[in-house]
């Protein structure tokens, strides 16, 4: 019978994000904790042998998959299925494995684990998308082109502007990555309920040995950070604000991909679109926006999920629960492996991303009549006209010139008008000049260099070894 088949896996996640929430890494991890659980435990003093210890070490991906699943049939608990299967391999060490520690120091510490690693995978794509759409923004920094207010044409604004406007959406996603990721805790060796009962009857009521121990374990695993009390297992605030950081990331993902089709509908900008591929079965001329439309679509499951975790942080009951079990497994390995997805496609779609100047250029010479009539009152009352005498021409001209356009499919032709209105006292080399396009995007340039220098630049800088290969030759430099 055939199973059922995740496209996670198989159609949209990387390697290395699959392979941090496999089973190998996260069993192997479970083996790591033992060994170095039983490695300062012998340190400290308690009756473990050299012999143990190589065993332990051996033996660590020496996992027998089989025998874990039977084990796992027969006592319904993953955790003493692997320490059943593990002390098949590592006999001589068999009977001091797990000493003094429940499943949540293998469960919880080894999920943290697989989170900060996740969190760094993540780090390393966005860097690369906000280096790509850096690179964009100052290629079009003063660029102008038709902003848009509730989808209506408003004033102009630039390419350049607009672009960093995404990138600083995700610079507040990478600043929250940044304080998961130095704030982030090991739960620690805390005992059944957190209370180390067993370490201080283990270690004849020596406080400072259990918390040696803990800091050697924590810092082994790369932790300078351990919390400081727990209960069973690390409080589940902790998933909820990991999980509503990745629905950030995908709220920035989505309000991209929804700009770029609006974007691609005007055939101002498009994403990639290869040279066999078929945009439509029926309709052979279209060229769909796929992958920016995959990504929305990603991005609503993973801001989905994030009340998942907010309800399993709520509902935990005293020292723990285990209805949080079946959910965090779902939840936290499908949110990472969604946003590495989301990200994959991002990355993909700046490599190849295609901006029509062109087709801006005349968007703004269809609307730009009617955003310069402020100025030409401005300027005929400078000449000696009255305000309101030449505001009612503009107006009627400009009612004139839309009803034709609508009703008719006319060009807009209000610039002719007025320059026709002998009422109107402006001429053709005013009007010229005062229709550059340049002349209505106010400080969009500046604001966008100085926030590539100021914000975006510093952030490339710092994590400039995270930047693939193929653009690291690229100056960071404005």
């Amino acid at each position: 019978m055939e199973k059922y088949s995740n496209p996670l896996i198989e159609r949209y996640s990387s390697k290395e994000m699959l392979y941090n929430f496999s089973p190998k890494k996260k069993f192997s991890t479970w083996r790591k904790l033992w060994l170095y659980l039983a490695k300062y435990q012998k340190e400290l003093g308690l009756n473990i042998s050299d012999e143990q210890i190589q065993d332990l070490k051996k033996n660590l991906l020496n996992i027998d998959w089989k025998r874990v699943s039977f084990f796992e049939k027969k006592f319904r608990h993953d955790v003493m299925a692997h320490l059943y299967a593990f002390g098949e391999k590592a006999v001589i060490a068999k009977p001091i494995i797990h000493l003094g520690v429940t499943s949540a120091f293998l469960g919880d510490n080894t999920d943290i684990i697989l989170i900060r690693d996740g969190l760094e995978i993540l780090l390393k794509k966005l860097i690369n998308i906000i280096f790509r759409f850096r690179n964009l923004s100052i290629e079009y920094h003063d660029i102008p082109t038709l902003a848009f207010t509730h989808y209506q044409p408003a004033q102009l604004t630039t390419v350049g502007k607009r672009i960093a406007l995404w990138i600083q959406s995700l610079l507040l996603d990478i600043n929250e990555l940044e304080f998961r990721l130095k704030s982030i805790c090991f739960r620690g060796v805390k005992g059944t309920v957190g209370s180390a009962a067993s370490f201080k009857e283990l270690f004849n009521g020596d406080l400072q040995k259990t918390k040696f121990l803990e800091e050697k374990i924590s810092n082994k695993f790369g932790f300078k950070n351990v919390f400081p009390i727990t209960s069973q297992t690390y409080d589940r605030k902790i998933d909820a604000q990991i999980l509503n950081l990745l629905s950030n990331i995908a709220q920035s993902a989505h309000k991209f991909s929804n700009d770029l089709r609006l974007l691609q509908n005007l055939k101002e900008m498009e994403e990639p679109f290869e040279k066999e591929q078929i945009g439509s079965s029926a309709m052979a001329y279209k060229r769909n926006p796929i992958r920016s439309e995959r990504m929305s679509s990603l991005a609503k499951f993973v801001i989905s999920l994030s009340n998942s975790s907010a309800m399993v942080a709520a509902t935990q009951w005293l020292e723990r629960t285990l209805d949080d079990s079946a959910n965090r497994r779902l939840v936290l390995a499908q949110s990472f492996l969604s946003i590495d997805a989301i990200l994959i496609i991002w990355n993909n779609i700046l490599e190849d991303i295609v901006i029509y100047p062109k087709v801006i250029e005349k968007h703004i010479r269809d609307e730009l009549p009617f955003l310069i009539t402020e100025y030409l009152i401005v300027e005929c009352v400078r000449k000696g006209s009255d305000r309101q005498e030449i505001h009612e021409r503009i107006r009627i001209h400009s009612m004139e010139t839309t009803s034709r356009m609508k009703l008719e499919g006319k060009e807009n032709d209000f610039i002719q008008r007025v320059l026709n209105d002998a009422k109107i006292p402006i001429d053709k080399k005013t009007m010229d000049k005062i229709l550059n396009p340049k002349n209505f995007i106010g400080f969009s340039s500046d604001h966008t260099l100085e926030f590539i220098d100021k914000k975006v630049n510093p952030i490339l800088k710092k994590y400039h070894y995270l930047i693939d290969s193929d653009l690291s030759s690229i100056d960071i430099q404005v």
